[in-house]
């Protein structure tokens, strides 16, 4: 009697899913899936007299906060990649070749399963080839890179999505014409989306990779006569992705590393007021960057109680597929690579510029139920903005400075289409030994 009682006891717990095995929040990983991360400083040096930073361009001679790297290795068994991610403007086409080639060197990564993206952050660093501070980039990158395969482990991946509040878009049409213009009506994404990697240990994800959709330049020109900084914040900064993502390591300890992934935010900004708008202080980046880590912490806990463990899939298989294609442009064709980066049902396609907000939502319905997306700007290239083909007749900031043609948004879709297809690998053609048999 007393052993019926002791099996259906432990029966009932193992019914309750992983978050029963342990009363300290450990749970046990039973993955496929591998990862390893690192973090590295790449704050330059600050020169007597200052630098200048790029974005919203401006003399700084100051640092608030750090500008980071970080590096994500994962590994199924048969397929290694890795997502670097940059508190700099712009994924340079000669950062992303000096990138894959340390990353591949110091990880064993094929350099074609290398994901750069940058924040697109007003208030970083330029980047030069062949600079000092590039070689020293690339020699940090090289480090990370080795610490972060060796360190790699079993994981499974969370996911969760919650909303910020900050963010705008910057773009109002006034008698036909689009106009730079605080737009609350105006097309919006405030969805974070958080991927979490836990090795089971405890309820500290091992990393935390978010994506969230808006212009890091709080720390940028201010309108005339604003003060405090009517010239802009006189200091280098990753202004709200770096607040955030310091938030988010505070919440854990330190025991995490988070990293961000930028989205369509080519006409998404800051919510400050202003003509056009204002610079940020202190008050607005504590701001942003607890709302957004708030978002990401709430979305972290959800997706760690036990109904949420118990849906988690043990099986990850990584599918990576790239391609450079020439874009329509308004002077010549624009080569372009974009990207679809598979971790198990996350499907992670990027652009190599400023995607309007637009683009992020016609490409999630591309995908329809066939993975979770991340779309993903700012990455594996640098083309400046890519703007949809109805903003072109209303005219304003982003199709203007954009080098592209109206024709871009449509090969845009069909690519990243097309790649989604390689790597989902699901089926839509019928096939046939003889093309014959598919006649009629």
């Amino acid at each position: 009697m007393m052993r019926s009682m002791f099996l259906t006891g432990w029966l009932a717990v193992l019914a309750l899913g992983p978050a029963a095995w342990a009363e300290d929040g450990s749970f046990p990983v039973d993955s496929n899936l591998k990862a390893g991360v690192a973090r590295v400083d790449i704050t330059p040096e600050m020169p007597e007299g200052g630098m200048d930073v790029v974005g919203h361009p401006r003399h700084v001679e100051g640092i608030r906060d750090p500008i980071r790297a970080e590096v994500l290795v994962l590994d199924d068994g048969e397929t290694r990649a890795a997502i670097v991610t940059f508190d700099l403007l712009g994924a340079w086409s000669s950062l992303v070749e000096a990138t894959r080639s340390a990353v591949s060197e110091a990880a064993g990564v094929p350099s074609d399963q290398i994901l750069v993206a940058a924040s697109h952050n007003h208030s970083g660093p330029g980047y030069t080839p062949g600079s000092a501070w590039a070689e020293e980039v690339t020699a940090k990158l090289k480090q990370a890179a080795s610490e972060a395969a060796s360190g790699m482990r079993p994981v499974t991946i969370g996911y969760g999505e919650d909303e910020i509040t900050f963010s705008i878009n910057r773009r109002k049409v006034i008698n036909g014409q689009a106009v730079v213009r605080l737009n609350p009506d105006g097309p919006n994404d405030r969805r974070v989306k958080v991927l979490r990697f836990d090795d089971g240990k405890s309820l500290t994800p091992m990393a935390v990779l978010m994506l969230g959709v808006c212009h890091p330049c709080f720390f940028t020109w201010g309108d005339d006569g604003t003060p405090p900084y009517p010239n802009g914040y006189p200091n280098m900064s990753a202004d709200f992705p770096g607040e955030a993502r310091r938030y988010i390591e505070a919440v854990y300890g330190g025991e995490t590393t988070a990293m961000f992934l930028q989205g369509c935010a080519g006409d998404i900004r800051p919510n400050l007021p202003g003509l056009p708008y204002r610079c940020a202080d202190e008050a607005d980046i504590q701001w942003a960057g607890r709302d957004l880590g708030g978002a990401v912490v709430r979305a972290l806990s959800r997706s760690v109680v036990r109904e949420q463990l118990k849906v988690r899939p043990s099986y990850y298989r990584i599918r990576s597929a790239r391609e450079v294609v020439d874009l329509p442009g308004k002077r010549e064709p624009v080569p372009s690579e974009m990207m679809a980066l598979k971790i198990g049902p996350y499907l992670l396609l990027t652009m190599p510029g400023e995607p309007m907000v637009e683009f992020g939502f016609h490409i999630e319905g591309l995908i329809a139920d066939r993975a979770v997306p991340l779309v993903v700007g700012y990455a594996n290239g640098n083309i400046g903005y890519i703007a949809t083909a109805a903003a072109y007749p209303v005219g304003g900031y982003e199709p203007e400075m954009s080098p592209l043609s109206p024709q871009a948004e449509e090969v845009i879709y069909t690519t990243l289409d097309d790649l989604a297809n390689q790597v989902i690998g699901d089926v839509f053609r019928v096939f046939s030994k003889r093309e014959e048999e598919q006649e009629d």
